[in-house]
C-alpha cells in the first residue's frame, strides 16, 4: 500500500493536496478491504463445520452471547441485520433456504464483513473479563441472596414513588468492553432522581471545565443532610451531589439557551452515555416533584441571596430544569451502560463514542466516592471503597473504574435513603471480588479477580513453581508459597516441583517443599515415577536419603499409572526384580497386533528407553 501511494507521487509533483488526500484515502480503503477479507477467512476457518465446510448461524450467535456480548450490540448491527434478512429471504427462495442455517464461505463473508473485526475480538476472547460466564454465575448467586432482604420501604414523599412494588429487584452490568449481564426486573423503567446529579456535573465539567464550574460549587463532603439549607465558608454549596450544588450545576449548563433546548441537549448527552438504550421522561413524577418542592425553593432563594447563581439566572426555570432531569426515566439495563461509560473514562462501551472528557469523569468519580450515598457516604467509602450514587427511586449507580459499571434497582430504602438490597449487594460484591479501591491485586487470598483467566493464572503458577525448583531458587518458591499458591500443582506430565527438585538434586528446595510447604511425598507423574525414583535415577543420594526418611516410595503399581500418553500409544510396565530400582516403562503402538518396543520411548519419558529397561 505504501509503495502504491508513493509511486504516483514521484511521477508528478504537481498533485494538489486534495488529490493526495483522495489518493491516500482510496489506498487506505483498499487496505481495510484486504484486512477485512483476511479476517473473514480466519473467522470462517475457526467456526466452520469440518464435515459441511459451512458455518452454522446458531454457532455464530452462541459464540457472540457466550462472550457476554448482546445481539443488540451496535458493534454487530450490520451482521445481525444481514442474518435476519437472509432468514427472511429463505422463505421465498429454496436456494436461500439452504443458506439460512448454514453459510458457505461466500455467504458468510457477505454476512459478517462489516463487523468481522468485532467477531474476531470475540473469538480471541480479548475482553476485560475473560471468564465472563463464571463471573456472572457469582453475580447471580449474590443477586438471589439479596432478594430475600425485606427491609425498608419505598419513598413516599410523592405518590409515583410510593406505588412501586417493593419486590422489584434488578441488577445490570456493563463492562468497559461492552460485555453485559442482566437479571431480575431490569426492563422496568424508573426515574434517575439523584443519580442524575453526577451525570449533570460531568456534562458541566466537559462543557465548561473544572475551574469555571468550581467557581460556583465546592467539592468537599458536607457532613450534613443532602437537603440542608447551608453553604460552605465561601458561601457556595459544598459539592454537586447535594441538592443545592446540583441546582447550581443545572444553572450552568447551556445557561444562555431556552429551557426546552437545554433539556433536549442534556437528554441527548444521556442518550449518548447510554449507548442509545432506553431513555424516557416521566411527566407525572416531574409534576409531583414540583408540587412538593418547598425545600428546594427555599434552598434556591437562600443561594440567590448569597450570590451563588450566575448573573441573569431565571430561578423558576432552573428549578424546573432540575426537576425535569430528576424525572428522566431509564431502566436497569440502560443505567448500567451509563455507569459503564463512567468506568470507561467517558467513552461509551457500546458505541466507542467519546461523551465526557477524561478529566470530567475523574472529578465526578472522586465526588461520587466521597459524597455519593447521602448520609451513608463515609461508611460506604470505607466498607465498599467504590464510587457510587444512589437515588430515592431505589437506584444505585456503582462504578468500578477501568472495569465495569453496575446498576442496582430496588425501591425499598433504608433510613439514609439508599436501596436496602442495593447496599447489601455492594457489600457482598466487594467481599467476593477484589474490587475495593484498596484491595491488593497481588497478595489477595480469599477474593476472586475476574480480570484474570483461570487458565492463564494456573499455567503461570505452574511455570513459576517448576522453574524456581529447577533453578534452586528457594527465595522465589518462598514468595510463591506465601502468596497462597498450591505447591502441589503439576504440569501436563504430572510432574511437580518436588519431582523437578529431586531430579536436579536440590536438597534445600526438596527440604523446603516437604517441611515448610508440606507437599505430597509420593506424587506419580504420567510414567509412574515418584520424586524418590527421580533422585535415585539421577544418583542424588542426599536427596534420596532425605525422601526415604520422610516416607518416600520408589515403586509404582501399574494400576496407579495413566493408561494413555500424548502419542496414542499404550503404556506397559515391566516390574523390576530389585526393590531399589524403579519399574521400567515401554510403549507399543496401539494399532499393532504385536507388542514391540517403541523406538521413540526416550522421547516420551526421560531414561525409559530400551537400554534403560535392560539396565533395570
Amino acid at each position: 500500500v505504501v509503495a502504491a501511494m508513493q509511486t504516483p507521487l514521484r511521477r508528478s509533483s504537481s498533485l494538489s493536496t486534495e488529490d493526495v488526500r483522495k489518493f491516500r484515502d482510496e489506498n487506505e480503503r483498499k487496505s481495510r478491504e484486504i484486512q477485512s477479507a483476511n479476517a473473514c477467512e480466519t473467522v470462517f476457518e475457526i467456526l466452520k463445520d469440518r464435515n459441511r465446510n459451512r458455518v452454522s448461524i446458531s454457532r455464530i450467535l452462541s459464540t457472540i452471547e457466550g462472550a457476554g456480548i448482546q445481539l443488540t450490540d451496535p458493534r454487530l448491527k450490520e451482521c445481525i441485520r444481514n442474518i435476519q434478512n437472509l432468514q427472511k429471504r429463505s422463505i421465498k427462495s429454496e436456494d436461500d433456504a439452504k443458506n439460512s442455517f448454514f453459510l458457505d464461505k461466500k455467504t458468510f463473508t457477505e454476512v459478517v464483513r462489516d463487523n468481522v473485526i468485532m467477531l474476531l475480538t470475540i473469538l480471541q476472547n480479548d475482553f476485560v473479563i475473560p471468564e465472563f460466564h463464571e463471573f456472572t454465575h457469582h453475580i447471580k448467586a449474590i443477586f438471589e441472596n439479596c432478594r430475600d432482604n425485606r427491609e425498608g420501604a419505598p419513598a413516599s414523599y410523592i405518590p409515583q414513588l410510593a406505588r412501586f412494588d417493593p419486590n422489584y429487584w434488578a441488577v445490570s452490568i456493563c463492562t468497559i468492553d461492552g460485555q453485559r449481564f442482566n437479571c431480575g426486573d431490569y426492563h422496568v423503567p424508573f426515574c434517575l432522581q439523584s443519580t442524575s446529579k453526577p451525570l449533570n456535573y460531568a456534562i458541566a465539567l466537559t462543557e465548561l471545565g473544572c475551574d469555571e464550574v468550581h467557581k460556583s460549587v465546592g467539592y468537599e463532603p458536607s457532613g450534613i443532610s443532602f437537603n440542608s439549607i447551608a453553604l460552605n465558608d465561601n458561601k457556595r454549596p459544598h459539592n454537586p451531589m447535594v441538592n443545592s450544588g446540583s441546582i447550581i450545576i443545572c444553572s450552568l449548563i447551556r445557561r444562555m439557551e431556552h429551557l426546552a433546548d437545554r433539556f433536549d441537549y442534556v437528554m441527548q448527552e444521556y442518550k449518548r452515555m447510554a449507548g442509545n438504550e432506553y431513555l424516557g421522561f416521566n411527566n407525572p413524577t416531574f409534576l409531583s416533584e414540583r408540587e412538593t418542592a418547598d425545600r428546594n425553593f427555599a434552598l434556591a432563594y437562600y443561594m440567590k441571596e448569597n450570590g451563588c447563581f450566575p448573573p441573569g439566572t431565571n430561578l423558576k426555570e432552573t428549578l424546573d430544569f432540575y426537576f425535569q432531569l430528576c424525572s428522566v426515566e431509564v431502566n436497569c439495563e440502560s443505567a448500567a451502560v451509563i455507569a459503564g461509560t463512567l468506568a470507561n473514562g467517558g467513552i461509551c462501551p457500546l458505541t466507542g463514542e467519546p461523551v465526557l472528557s477524561p478529566e470530567a469523569v475523574r472529578d465526578t468519580l472522586s465526588l461520587m466516592h466521597s459524597c455519593g450515598m447521602y448520609d451513608y457516604s463515609g461508611q460506604f467509602a470505607f466498607k465498599c471503597g467504590l464510587p457510587a450514587k444512589s437515588g430515592v427511586s431505589g437506584v444505585i449507580l456503582l462504578v468500578i473504574p477501568n472495569l465495569m459499571g453496575i446498576a442496582l434497582w430496588s425501591p425499598p430504602l433504608d433510613k439514609q435513603g439508599n436501596s436496602c438490597r442495593g447496599i447489601q449487594f455492594c457489600k457482598e460484591l466487594v467481599a467476593k471480588f477484589n474490587f475495593h479501591n484498596y484491595d491488593s491485586l497481588i497478595y489477595t487470598q480469599d477474593k476472586l479477580d475476574p480480570r484474570r483467566a483461570h487458565v492463564e493464572t494456573q499455567s503461570s503458577e505452574v511455570v513459576s513453581i517448576l522453574f524456581s525448583a529447577s533453578n534452586n531458587d528457594i527465595t522465589a518458591l518462598r514468595r510463591v508459597f506465601l502468596q497462597g499458591v498450591n505447591m502441589n500443582q503439576a504440569d501436563y506430565d504430572g510432574r511437580t516441583a518436588l519431582h523437578v527438585a529431586a531430579a536436579e538434586g536440590h536438597l534445600e528446595v526438596v527440604t523446603f517443599l516437604v517441611d515448610t510447604c508440606e507437599v505430597g511425598i509420593n506424587p506419580k507423574d504420567r510414567w509412574g515415577f515418584t520424586p524418590l525414583a527421580e533422585a535415585e535415577r539421577f544418583h542424588h543420594l542426599p536427596v534420596a536419603q532425605f525422601l526415604k526418611s520422610v516416607g518416600g516410595q520408589i515403586s509404582a503399581s501399574p494400576a496407579d499409572l495413566p493408561q494413555t500418553d500424548l502419542r496414542t500409544k499404550k503404556m506397559s510396565i515391566k516390574e523390576s526384580a530389585h526393590e531399589d530400582v524403579p519399574a521400567s516403562v515401554s510403549f507399543s503402538a496401539s494399532t499393532s497386533s504385536a507388542s514391540t518396543s517403541a523406538p521413540t520411548a526416550a522421547l516420551d519419558a526421560p531414561t525409559t528407553s530400551a537400554e534403560t529397561s535392560k539396565k533395570a
